[in-house]
């Protein structure tokens, strides 16, 4: 039996800094063996776990598109010891790599339905994955329209800003950016809270319409219920609840939702599902 423990030996290729306070950055991982990248399949909404030898490790979502060939992209805010290694790494070091895990979005139940996805903070990371799949000219068509609202408290928080500019001149996508605080950046996007947003945005819930989340915990709260009260039924809203995550193989039990794993069940659930496990959502 493989060693679900062992990691693959992966080399960090570029380092993008995606906030000016450099405490968010991106990484492109290169696989040593080639080989590697063939066996790791994965889809998005999955995650995976970094290593560094002598520190630890942390899960990490993908938020690279499984369209995307070659390097995966992992997007890392610095928040304790692990992730202060990491950025002080640089292009030509080598780390671990493990996974995939978890189970992705649900692609099949979302073909042919009108796609609003909803996102904040640096948790921006497989939704960005998720988008970015969408929006290839093999799938595009799979779905009817794609609204996404993403929402930070300023514009310097909000992640993969060039490609963010590219959405928004596309018109297959309707994207809304909105900042609690625009400062005197010049922002002429939105102003305000993600669910406010998302209730002046966003299509009424139908069967043809499927939400899907991830973000802070009271933009989530509140997100919801604005979806509730536009009639989405709690089947058809999945959150991706990735910041439970830990050994990401479902053996410390430190991420069960009543009876389920995040790592194994998820990380992305229906709203229904959480209700069923917790009955507090």
């Amino acid at each position: 039996m493989t060693n679900p423990y062992i990691s693959y030996p992966v080399r960090i290729t570029e380092i993008v800094n995606e906030t000016p306070d450099k405490q968010t950055r991106s990484f492109k991982l290169r696989f040593i063996d080639p080989e590697d990248r063939t066996r790791f399949r994965f889809t998005a909404g999955q995650f995976a776990q970094l290593s560094i030898a002598g520190q630890g490790e942390m899960p990490i979502g993908i938020a690279s598109s499984p369209s995307e060939e070659g390097d995966l992209l992992f997007t890392v805010h610095r928040v304790g010891r692990v992730t202060s290694f990491l950025h002080a790494m640089r292009v030509g070091d080598c780390i671990g790599l493990r996974g995939p895990y978890g189970n992705g979005f649900p692609w099949e139940i979302m073909a042919g339905k009108t796609i609003v996805v909803v996102g904040g903070g640096f948790a921006f990371t497989t939704l960005r994955a998720a988008i970015q799949q969408m929006l290839t000219p093999e799938m595009r068509s799979q779905f009817d329209d794609i609204y996404v609202v993403y929402g930070c408290r300023s514009p310097d928080g909000l992640l993969y800003k060039t490609q963010l500019r590219d959405w928004q001149k596309r018109g297959d996508i309707s994207l809304h950016l909105t900042v609690d605080d625009p400062g005197s950046s010049g922002w002429r996007d939105h102003v305000g809270l993600v669910p406010q947003i998302v209730r002046k945005v966003a299509p009424s819930g139908s069967d043809n319409t499927i939400a899907v989340m991830c973000g802070p915990q009271a933009m989530i709260k509140f997100s919801v219920l604005a979806l509730r009260e536009m009639r989405y039924p709690p089947e058809q809203i999945y959150l991706s609840l990735e910041n439970r995550m830990k050994c990401g193989i479902g053996v410390c039990g430190r991420c069960n939702i009543g009876k389920d794993f995040v790592c194994k069940d998820g990380p992305v659930f229906t709203l229904a599902q959480l209700v069923h496990s917790r009955g507090d959502l």
